[in-house]
């Protein structure tokens, strides 16, 4: 089975990587390093996808952060739910999709159902990584967002239904929830849909993670920044 390399020391040489199929929910207050840590896990390694859902930046802004990252765009999908309330125009490429907004859970999931398919069939990116299933890394910035706007029952659906597509194609799933921002039913029930948890907490304006879920990895607090889509753990 395919093993996804997180970037994080501590999880790779414990484990090899994240299992296919694993789906991870980050839970951090804002002002953090969540985001960050959100891409560098979500950044395609060669002979990888990835697909995120934006519902905070534009795709031309998540585009440049992969980019930056020294990722290869052709590789990267963005379902973005911010530009078509202001651009009702702007149309889906093969790559770029767009829905009016974040309430929009049905069209979300077409556009996703859409990109995975041409992944699948190879008219995605041109390039087939001849692995199959195809890798692919799949992330929602963010839930805390969506859950502004729709009902947590609501949400919880269609959340389940996602990540349960993420384990029937061996993908792997990253979702950022605020848990500053919701009460412990709501966290406690998104928790429920997921395999590992990754929780980062801010002192003194230095972020700090701890992974809970992971056999044979601690659950001790590490001090980390991200740099060019790599996590960096302090010494």
């Amino acid at each position: 089975m395919y093993s996804y390399k997180s970037g994080i020391p501590q999880i790779d040489q414990a484990t090899g990587g994240f299992d296919a199929g694993t789906n991870l929910l980050i839970l951090a207050p804002s002002l953090s390093y969540a985001e960050q840590l959100a891409y560098a896990l979500t950044k395609p390694l060669p002979g990888e996808y990835a697909i995120m859902l934006s519902t905070n930046e534009r795709a031309s802004e998540v585009i440049d952060q992969f980019r930056a990252a020294g990722s290869d765009k052709h590789f990267i999908g963005v379902i973005d739910a911010i530009t078509k309330s202001s651009t009702p125009s702007v149309t889906d490429t093969e790559r770029l999709m767009f829905v009016t907004n974040p309430t929009d859970l049905t069209g979300i999931g077409i556009k996703f159902s859409h990109m995975v398919e041409t992944i699948f069939d190879g008219t995605f990116s041109g390039d087939a990584s001849g692995l199959f299933p195809p890798p692919i890394r799949f992330c929602i910035d963010s839930v805390s967002t969506m859950l502004m706007y729709r009902k947590l029952e609501v949400l919880y659906q269609f959340l389940h239904v996602m990540t349960a597509k993420l384990k029937k194609m061996e993908g792997f799933g990253i979702y950022i929830l605020n848990n500053e921002a919701f009460d412990e039913k709501t966290l406690s029930l998104i928790k429920q849909l997921m395999t590992i948890v990754i929780e980062v907490k801010v002192e003194r304006s230095d972020n700090y993670f701890r992974v809970m879920g992971i056999r044979d990895v601690n659950a001790d607090w590490h001090k980390f920044t991200v740099n060019k889509g790599q996590v960096v753990l302090a010494l």
